[in-house]
């Protein structure tokens, strides 16, 4: 008997390790789930050229562990892949992901085809000196641009061709392993400097008639579209036939949601076509525009809040939209990319002194999949980084966390000296969450630049909560009887050894300022059981 129920669960292990990682729905919010079990990801991308050889990874593999990744953001160069039109070379990505496994590490491939930060700078030579046959994007003044253009059919085959090779490879090698977890279709496409492609086949386009995807998209979303897209539409009086001028009007956001249309397109094309030989989960990222500019001064018609209708109205088969960032605004950003119940995962950010926090911030507030700063491996002293500190508590705090994304039980605050203080509400709770430095006795209160201060909280039953983060000072209030005060029955710090709270340090007296409130000190990175209690 014993050895039926031995062989019963190493077939259930084995399927469920063998299992093509997928995402599901949990209460709010979508997870990634790769061998049978949700995942998040505490990722890092590298530079552009550092995956180009193993030799350039040798020193990389252990900073990523120092810094408690579990999955590294990898490009794939469609000119590496086929150098030699029609001749495919997986050599280099299959070295790649045998040292992701031996770092016990999970990659997601960034499919550098076509586009990358717009341009087409990865295409291979081959492609690129034949441009009778592929074609370039155009100018309003009919300069040829270094982008491909997205209407050649030509252009599209070949970079078909490649993705398909590509997931081909990645099933038979990794298919039972599950080290390749999702894919990144292109990167960052827009056109420049122009609003749109002004190509000859992108102006036959532009002439015909507003496709009839898009249009059945607007009637059967018209009160869910996000309000930018929705006023273009209004105001040239919803119209449901025409060609693309006639429906949206003259003007630079209709060369835009054109070219976003076709842009979407291609992408789809592409992404169907490689999950229909290896189905891994894929996105879209995209470069954000900055207040002030024209689509074309900034990358036009990329996957942005403004165009995600148009985008998911072509785009069926990519899984979900992302941002880049490399502007400050993080919170108005990724408020647009959830406005529809869409999930977050960033990944990519300038790999500042903020990315601990915004990770945090990822994971509590938006019930994000995961985060991930750009090169990822340029930082000299890893060990000493913030964000593997961080990254340290969410490993710890996986399972509670992904037991709870969605549900309503996880929420997580980020506090500046401009945004010092938040207030949430959680069950019966108010709880008044506040920058360290705001504490007038803490060494850095009267400086001028605070970091930021960070933190998760779940609440695992009425009055219990886990707090975990750096640089917060939270204390609590009885939000439904404001006549009963709340104190602190109890404040442990610890961790968790084998998904049980292992107690490292009972907290009282000063550290809970006589029992006021609960503190992470700017310079601590720390998870706190708390216990409240009310009292009259």
């Amino acid at each position: 008997m014993k050895i039926i129920k031995t062989i019963f669960f190493l077939l259930l292990f084995s399927k469920a390790f063998s299992q093509i990682p997928f995402l599901q729905k949990q209460g709010s919010t979508t997870q990634l789930v790769v061998n049978g079990k949700p995942f998040l990801i505490r990722g890092g991308e590298l530079g552009n050229s550092t995956a180009t050889s193993t030799e350039s990874m040798k020193e990389v593999w252990p900073k990523l562990k120092a810094m408690h990744l579990n999955t590294v953001l990898m490009p794939v160069y469609w000119e590496l892949i086929e150098p030699t039109e029609g001749k495919f070379e997986f050599g280099l990505y299959r070295e790649m992901i045998d040292l992701a496994r031996e770092n016990h590490i999970k990659i997601v491939f960034l499919w550098f085809g076509s586009w990358k930060n717009s341009m087409s700078s990865h295409a291979p030579s081959w492609l690129k000196l034949n441009q009778e046959k592929y074609p370039r994007a155009k100018s309003e003044t009919g300069q040829s641009q270094e982008i491909l253009s997205s209407f050649s059919e030509a252009v599209f085959e070949a970079d078909k061709r490649a993705f398909e090779e590509l997931m081909s490879f990645t099933k038979t090698y990794d298919s039972k392993e599950n080290t390749v977890i999702m894919v990144q279709v292109e990167n960052e496409i827009g056109m420049l400097p122009s609003a749109r492609d002004h190509q000859e086949l992108a102006n036959q386009a532009f002439k015909k008639e507003v496709p009839r995807e898009l249009l059945t998209y607007l009637k059967t979303n018209k009160d869910k579209l996000v309000p930018e897209f929705a006023e273009i539409w209004k105001q040239n009086g919803y119209k449901t036939k025409g060609n693309w001028e006639e429906v949206f009007g003259k003007n630079l956001a209709t060369d835009e949601l054109f070219m976003a249309y076709f842009y979407s397109k291609f992408t789809n094309r592409i992404t169907e076509a490689g999950k229909a030989k290896y189905k891994l989960p894929m996105f879209v990222n995209a470069a954000l525009n900055r207040a002030g500019k024209n689509p074309g001064e900034y990358p036009s018609a990329g996957p942005l809040p403004h165009l995600m209708d148009v985008w998911k109205s072509a785009g069926t088969a990519i899984d979900f939209l992302s941002p880049d960032f490399y502007n400050p605004d993080f919170k108005h950003w990724c408020d647009l990319y959830v406005r529809q119940g869409d999930v977050l995962f960033v990944p990519e950010h300038a790999f500042d002194a903020t990315v601990a926090a915004k990770a945090l911030y990822t994971v509590g507030h938006y019930q994000g999949m995961g985060f991930s700063p750009f090169s990822i491996e340029s930082k000299e002293k890893p060990e000493d980084e913030p964000l593997g500190k961080i990254y340290g508590l969410l490993a710890n705090l996986e399972p509670l966390i992904l037991k709870n994304q969605g549900l309503g039980k996880m929420e997580a605050v980020m506090l500046s000296k401009e945004n010092p203080e938040t207030i949430l509400k959680m069950g019966k709770y108010e709880l008044v969450c506040k920058n360290d430095y705001t504490l007038s006795w803490t060494p850095g209160a009267r400086t001028e630049n605070w970091p930021l201060g960070a933190a998760i909280i779940i609440q695992t039953s009425e009055n219990e909560f886990y707090v975990s983060g750096t640089g917060v000072v939270i204390t609590f209030k009885n939000a439904e009887n404001p006549s009963l005060r709340v104190g602190l029955l109890k404040v442990d710090e610890g961790s968790f050894v084998n998904e049980k709270w292992k107690v490292l340090r009972h907290l009282n007296g000063d550290q809970t300022h006589q029992g006021r409130h609960v503190n992470i000190g700017t310079d601590s990175y720390a998870t706190q059981r708390v216990e409240v209690y009310d009292y009259k």
